[in-house]
């Protein structure tokens, strides 16, 4: 899978929110100054290219839609992050975003909380 640019990116997430829409609705979405509707209509092309979109045709007009869904994305792209910064290694990234102090004690024990209610879960079965 190929990674959107960010101007991708911006649109698929306006995309993913309103789950189908024509090209001005995306336009609506972005913010000032707007680009030209002729610009999103190429980008949005290009994503469909990619295979991250997909439409439907009324006459001339198009709909456009997520092909892939934000979760599928994610976790692709958190998976090569992590992989290409991090060794492969989500104790790294914790420990990256502690020194960050972009990470609380308090989120730090609810993510232990999760990990072991995930574990205790999956003994069980």
């Amino acid at each position: 899978m190929e990674k959107l640019t960010n101007k991708e990116e911006e649109i698929m997430q306006i995309l993913w929110q309103l789950k189908k829409a024509f090209v001005k609705e995306v336009v609506a979405k972005l913010p000032e100054p707007k680009p030209h509707y002729n610009t999103i209509s190429t980008v949005i092309r290009k994503m469909e290219e990619k295979g991250f979109v997909k439409h439907i045709a009324y006459g001339n007009t198009h709909q456009y839609y997520p092909a892939i869904s934000m979760e599928v994305y994610r976790k692709t792209y958190m998976q090569k992050t992590i992989n290409s910064y991090f060794q492969n290694s989500y104790k790294n990234v914790v420990s990256f975003f502690a020194k960050e102090e972009k990470i609380s004690v308090e989120e730090l024990k609810e993510i232990i909380k999760l990990i072991e209610t995930n574990n205790t879960t999956k003994a069980k079965k």
